[in-house]
């Protein structure tokens, strides 16, 4: 730190204040102008539509109605107007659909790769084969459900891990972008082999590491207990009692879908599966999801789990059973969150749900697609963090 020598000012010493005051008038009219420029105005406000459409599958009311300030609402649709790869946005408050809008040429139909949303929805199946027995314990081995593969194992470890410890991306397997190997396997296609190959990198239980292939063995165990395909279980089990349907959805070289990834759903649809979860599990009167694993899935067992700076307004991230936690402003929120800033946020305390479709960036990483996915990212929590607390 430099030290700065004071000095003496000689002259009249009434004229220091009135220079002083001209110089704050100036700084005060200067910030107030900058400010002025740097949002938009009223009447840019005022032309901004985010009127929802009326297609009979969700009640549609409007922000003032629901007790949202509009102007907030406002803001957030002029600022989506600007992002480079956002599709859809939808939010929802107190069950109704307050505000729906579409970008680039998308529509209210629009189906792309919700990328690692899925995660949280294969976390919802996994629920869904407890609750009808399939599974018997969230503490079975994952090892059981791949008999061909036990004399195989080398690593005693891979033994002992737990479907619990698989939802909470504890199970000791690597984050595949730490390495240009296990990047490649990603996209090459995981198979059940591949937990006999990929060696583990802390002992299962013991911290944290965001790993595709983990949920994708989640999503064969879920097949494999229950007898079916993931694809059919989901659509009959979760999004057909919603009215909601699962376009396409890629397969593994095994014939597997994919339970990390992959999955296309309607905005709408996903709008849907947030809200289930923010009611317990339930739609229109409807136990889907147990409650008690709602619950489960929605608390945090990692800390500081996400490993870049994402925006001044995303802090304390948090992991549950495929569930993100975020903390903006007042808020915390829970999120359903996929490569390219696919974004399901549950705000229990506000009772809203803000669904967010974009460009899944597919095959794209690096600082530019990082810097399209957090504006998105940041669209919603710098929403959410605006909120006053109810």
């Amino acid at each position: 730190m430099a030290t700065m020598k004071r000095t003496t000012t000689k002259g009249p010493p009434r004229s220091f204040p009135l220079f002083s005051s001209a110089l704050l008038i100036l700084a005060i009219l200067s910030s107030s102008i900058l400010v002025g420029c740097g949002g938009p105005s009223p009447e840019e406000l005022a032309a901004v539509d985010y009127a929802p459409l009326a297609l009979g599958d969700w009640q549609v009311s409007t922000p003032e109605e629901q007790g949202l300030d509009p102007k907030l609402v406002a803001e957030l649709y002029y600022n989506a107007e600007q992002l480079e790869t956002l599709y859809g946005l939808l939010v929802i408050k107190n069950g109704y659909l307050v505000a729906e809008k579409y970008f680039h040429g998308k529509s209210v139909d629009q189906l792309s790769s919700r990328a690692s949303v899925t995660k949280s929805i294969t976390s919802a199946l996994v629920g869904i084969a407890l609750e009808q027995g399939c599974l018997s314990s969230v503490d079975q081995k994952m090892i059981e459900f791949f008999p061909e593969l036990v004399d195989q194992v080398q690593d005693p470890r891979k033994k002992e891990i737990t479907i619990r410890q698989m939802l909470q991306m504890r199970a000791g397997y690597p984050w595949e972008e730490s390495s240009a190997e296990l990047f490649g396997l990603m996209y090459s296609g995981f198979r059940t082999s591949n937990l006999v190959d990929v060696p583990l990198v802390r002992d299962p239980g013991t911290g944290f590491d965001y790993s595709n292939m983990t949920t994708h063995l989640l999503g064969i165990i879920v097949a494999r207990a229950c007898d079916t395909d993931l694809k059919s279980y989901a659509q009959e089990h979760l999004f057909s009692p919603m009215g909601a349907g699962v376009g396409f959805w890629l397969q593994g070289w095994e014939g597997y879908y994919i339970g990390f990834a992959d999955m296309e759903i309607t905005a709408r649809d996903m709008a849907k599966f947030g809200q289930l979860y923010l009611d317990g599990g339930q739609y229109e009167g409807q136990q889907i999801v147990p409650a008690d694993w709602v619950r489960d899935s929605l608390q945090s067992y990692t800390e500081d789990a996400w490993y870049y700076r994402v925006g001044r307004n995303w802090k304390d991230s948090a992991y549950g059973y495929q569930w993100w936690s975020i903390r903006a402003g007042d808020h915390r929120y829970n999120l359903a969150w996929g490569h390219g800033g696919q974004q399901i946020a549950l705000l229990e305390d506000l009772d809203m749900v803000v669904v967010a479709t974009a460009d899944p960036l597919y095959k794209q990483h690096g600082d530019e697609p990082w810097k399209l996915e957090k504006a998105n990212l940041n669209l919603v929590a710098d929403f959410i963090a605006s909120l006053p607390s109810e």
